[in-house]
């Protein structure tokens, strides 16, 4: 089992992810299986985070920075394994593996300061202080992007959840992916499929 609900009614939403696995995965994802249910819900998450994306200005290590200390700091194992892979081509898998464990010494100043705030979201919204969002202003980023990084890191942060509630495992073809420094740092959420 791979996740904790059944197969998809056969439909064009369903087929269309399918697809789109197949032709840039080689394989249908164990999490495509659980939105395979409701297609629409994940376009319209998908819209939302591109969105969210492009107003903050985030490049793909920026996103990479966000999604693996958030996942990592929710324990969810499916997302921190596929981010930390992607932040591992962008800073290298012991940078990587340090956000995954919360430690941002591999980044530089502005993308640490993303992680410290991916992981205030993602573990205690309201503990977070004027000091953490001066932070991020300190590192560069303009009112709107605070907004958008935020609207981001908290759409990622339902993503995961819903995996996580539903049961989807990581994917053996993910953890195979993985550099071994992301697989060793990844100790937490579900076990592989």
């Amino acid at each position: 089992m791979t996740s904790f609900v059944g197969t998809a009614s056969d439909s064009e939403g369903a087929r269309r992810l399918y697809e789109e696995d197949l032709a840039g995965d080689g394989y249908v994802m164990n999490l495509t299986r659980v939105w395979a249910h409701a297609p629409d819900l994940l376009d319209g998450v998908g819209a939302a985070l591109a969105r969210a994306a492009e107003v903050g200005g985030l490049t793909f290590r920026q996103r990479g920075v966000l999604v693996s200390a958030a996942a990592s700091t929710l324990g969810d194992a499916y997302c921190a394994l596929a981010w930390g892979t992607r932040l591992a081509g962008e800073v290298g898998p012991d940078a990587a593996a340090g956000v995954l464990a919360g430690d941002d010494t591999g980044l530089d100043a502005s993308d640490a300061a993303l992680a410290r705030w991916a992981r205030r979201v993602a573990r205690d919204p309201n503990g977070a202080t004027v000091a953490d969002v001066a932070e991020l202003r300190e590192a560069g980023f303009d009112e709107t992007q605070i907004v958008a990084i935020t609207v981001f890191v908290a759409l990622r942060l339902a993503f995961s959840t819903v995996n996580d509630a539903l049961g989807a495992q990581p994917d053996a073809e993910l953890v195979a992916a993985a550099p071994a420094e992301v697989r060793a740092a990844v100790s937490f959420g579900r076990s592989p499929d």
